[in-house]
């Protein structure tokens, strides 16, 4: 499966300190995956890039994607050189629906909002047509690649539309984390929903990443009670930086504050204190340098804190459960971080 990484700070970072320089950056997972526990352990079906910059330049982030290898894209390690920013979202992908394509790389965008996916939607050709009955014209013609993770941000922006919003016209401050969680959540709903009444019974991976350019808001979900979800991890603190030469980075953090969240399917650096997995069917929002964590309260959630889910699933499909490399994070649901 993919890997994807998003950083959202208060202050802009250089493009290379996130994905280049770090010893397990999201450059190194593309050849490199220490979490994928398949006989795959390349994502080398091409890359993406999106990054917000100066809004006088639009509200929609500028997104560079590649079907070439990360490891073997030049003209990526000349622009992560010069290159900053506050929000970044980074991707590389390992095909499961779609042609190796430009038009199947992610990130996806749609006027300010920027939306990637790890992990794949379970009989995805038995509920194509359900997506394409389902949403406005102008979200079924913005899809131009075949994956089922475009489909399913079509999805999700015709959601958001019918909770009210706007997407041509973005409020100068994005639509806020709030609305955009509950576009999500009612999105994986309306994905259950086509999934129970297809006869599809295979668990779907659905780590999800949204933003607007102001708040972020992402998923570690499995639609299945008993599984457990694609790993996923986040990192807070005031510095991220290399502590010494060869790609050692860490998380600094020297008071109370978070002047910068970093969300991965596996984490950039080997400092086990730097990172906390998220956990299984939860959703996680980032409002400024502010992390919140809810569980997803639905036919899938699991009340019981001490059951113990299976990772056999999520490591057929090459996604280790995500226990790994950082602290359990089942202490911050609902919560501020």
């Amino acid at each position: 499966m993919c890997r994807w990484v998003i950083f959202k700070g208060r202050d802009e970072i250089l493009l290379a300190d996130l994905l280049l320089r770090p010893a397990h950056s999201i450059l190194t997972q593309s050849y490199d995956c220490r979490l994928r526990l398949d006989q795959r352990p390349h994502n080398g079906d091409g890359f993406g890039v999106g990054y917000y910059t100066n809004p006088e330049l639009g509200q929609g982030p500028c997104i560079f994607t590649s079907t070439t290898p990360a490891w073997n894209c030049t003209n990526l390690a000349r622009l992560a050189k010069k290159t900053t920013s506050s929000l970044v979202f980074a991707h590389v992908r390992a095909t499961t629906t779609g042609a190796l394509s430009e038009s199947n790389c992610h990130p996806f965008s749609y006027h300010s909002l920027m939306w990637m996916h790890n992990g794949h939607i379970a009989g995805f050709k038995k509920i194509k047509r359900k997506f394409v009955e389902a949403i406005k014209d102008e979200y079924f013609l913005a899809v131009e690649g075949s994956t089922d993770s475009e489909w399913a941000f079509a999805l999700y922006l015709d959601t958001l539309d019918s909770l009210g919003a706007n997407l041509k016209s973005p409020p100068p401050n994005g639509f806020g984390h709030t609305l955009l969680r509950a576009a999500m959540l009612k999105t994986i709903a309306r994905l259950n929903e086509f999934l129970t009444a297809a006869g599809v019974t295979e668990p779907s991976l659905l780590n999800f990443g949204l933003s607007d350019g102001h708040s972020v808001v992402c998923t570690r979900y499995v639609s299945s009670k008993t599984d457990e979800a694609a790993s996923l991890y986040f990192s807070s603190g005031t510095r991220f930086h290399e502590y010494k030469p060869g790609g050692f980075y860490r998380m600094e953090r020297h008071d109370k504050g978070q002047d910068l969240v970093m969300v991965a399917s596996e984490p950039l650096t080997f400092e086990r204190g730097d990172w906390v997995t998220v956990p299984t069917n939860s959703i996680l929002s980032i409002n400024k340098q502010t992390v919140l964590i809810h569980p997803i309260m639905d036919q899938y959630y699991q009340p019981d804190p001490s059951f113990s889910r299976s990772a056999a699933f999520a490591e057929s499909k090459g996604m280790v459960a995500g226990r790994e490399g950082g602290k359990e994070g089942t202490g911050k649901r609902g919560v501020e971080g």
